[in-house]
């Protein structure tokens, strides 16, 4: 079993955590007991947010009889203190618990710090003054207040995208945090749904040992391929470098992450999946793309009113617009045959 210290909170835990945001789309039932099952399979870390719905009541159902054994890391994107606390006592209610492992801010536009004039970081510390919170963290997609963040000093944890197709500047990023003791918890570690080995994904993350990764996991069968890691980790071979090196050249350049920052659209359109249709399809099973409706969902790109309040929002600085629309043509070139789809390359 292959185990990691989260930083100067002292946690320790396998190197395979659980991002509980997917089971949102999952009933009451049956994310209860796929965190169930996580847990039971040697898992003890699991990630989730109050703006992921349903996503915390779903872990207090499952796994709030062995509070003890696990730890929880949740999330308030809250701009106000009164907003703060509302969110820390409605995510303890959910999670069946009288305190978080680690509180994080989550993904603000700026780097909150005692003395700006919000008094969230004040109220960060009173919270763990409290003992309802024992670590606060941090999570951003933004590099420049990810790296504002390690460099302050007040952080225990930074929740930041990371995983094969990162660049040098996102590695500089957790050697920072390693420099500093700063857990450093990694999102998007399959890149959206863009990756989909997951030995090759796990092998890379395994090569940093101060980096926890947090699966997006939603199905049991994706569950079972991460706890087989537990006693049979993977690790970096010939083969699973030549194909994070084919995925590196595919997924070069400007692609949607799927974060979804960009989101609601004015006029409805699900630009988290939309923008990245044409590497889905290249990626994965196509029928549920190709279906009816998710043509639909395609066709909505035609209502875009160019009003690009989605790329002010995205925190990867991409021209959503842009994004949408040759996404659109390819996707329509796709349906007429002209182009071919992961199901028949």
């Amino acid at each position: 079993m292959t185990t990691i210290i989260l930083g100067s909170t002292g946690i320790i835990v396998n190197k395979n955590g659980f991002g509980a945001l997917p089971v949102q789309r999952v009933s009451k039932e049956e994310g209860a007991a796929l965190l169930r099952k996580a847990y039971e399979g040697g898992i003890t870390f699991f990630d989730t947010a109050r703006a992921y719905s349903d996503s915390e009541e779903k872990i207090g159902a499952g796994l709030g009889d062995v509070r003890s054994h696990i730890y929880i890391a949740t999330k308030t994107m809250s701009t106000t203190v009164e907003g703060f606390w509302k969110d820390l006592e409605t995510s303890l209610g959910l999670l069946k618990t009288d305190y978080v492992d680690i509180y994080q801010f989550h993904n603000p536009s700026f780097c909150p710090k005692p003395g700006d004039g919000t008094g969230l970081y004040e109220a960060m510390t009173e919270a763990k003054a409290q003992g309802k919170i024992r670590h606060i963290g941090i999570t951003n997609h933004r590099l420049s207040v990810a790296m504002e963040a390690v460099e302050s000093g007040l952080y225990e944890t930074l929740q930041f995208p990371f995983c094969y197709l990162a660049d040098e500047k996102d590695i500089q990023l957790v050697n920072a945090c390693k420099e500093r003791n700063m857990g450093f918890i990694a999102m998007k570690s399959l890149s959206g749904g863009l990756i989909t080995n997951s030995a090759a994904a796990y092998a890379f993350a395994a090569q940093y040992d101060n980096v926890l990764p947090i699966w997006g996991i939603q199905k049991e069968s994706e569950l079972d391929e991460f706890l087989s890691y537990i006693d049979h980790p993977a690790s970096m071979t010939p083969e699973i470098r030549e194909l994070i090196d084919k995925d590196r050249r595919q997924l070069a350049g400007t692609f949607c992450r799927g974060c979804g920052y960009c989101m609601p659209c004015p006029v409805g359109i699900e630009i988290n999946n939309c923008a990245r249709m044409s590497l889905l399809l290249r990626r994965s099973p196509s029928a549920g793309h190709l279906s009816p409706k998710g043509q639909e969902k395609m066709m909505k790109i035609k209502d875009c009113l160019h009003c690009n309040k989605c790329m002010s929002h995205c925190p990867y600085g991409l021209n959503t617009p842009e994004l949408l629309a040759r996404n659109l043509k390819d996707y329509e070139e796709i349906l007429a045959g002209k182009v071919m789809t992961a199901d028949n390359f």
